[in-house]
């Protein structure tokens, strides 16, 4: 993996929590706008909505230069679009990231997998 694909996995990674934080918080702004006085739902919109668009960019970056299958890149775009889908898909591309880096090493340094 070169240093530019591994750098869009990153940033995918870094803003795909933050996404589904905002997202949740949204959520709850929304619920706290119908049953008290309380409104924070377009600072909260303005917020997820700037990291939504991220997320989006920052994915089709990486699916650019991953060259992810349909499969793999529907599942990173739908767990955008789930409340706590970010989580699942930061921790998947962590560990997409470590591996690759695992492989890097191992064929750098001439080991052979079975």
């Amino acid at each position: 993996m070169d240093i530019k694909t591994a750098s869009a996995l990153r940033r995918l990674r870094l803003v795909s929590a933050p996404e589904a934080v905002s997202f949740l918080l949204l959520l709850v702004c929304s619920v706290l706008k119908r049953t008290t006085d309380f409104n924070a739902v377009p600072a909260m919109g303005m917020i997820h909505g700037v990291l939504f668009v991220l997320y989006v960019l920052f994915w089709l970056d990486a699916w650019n230069r991953t060259k992810w299958n349909a499969k793999t890149a529907a599942l990173y775009f739908v767990l955008s679009v789930l409340p706590t889908g970010g989580f699942f898909a930061e921790r998947k591309l962590k560990r997409e990231a470590e591996a690759a880096v695992i492989a890097s090493r191992a064929r750098r340094e001439g080991v052979v997998s079975a």
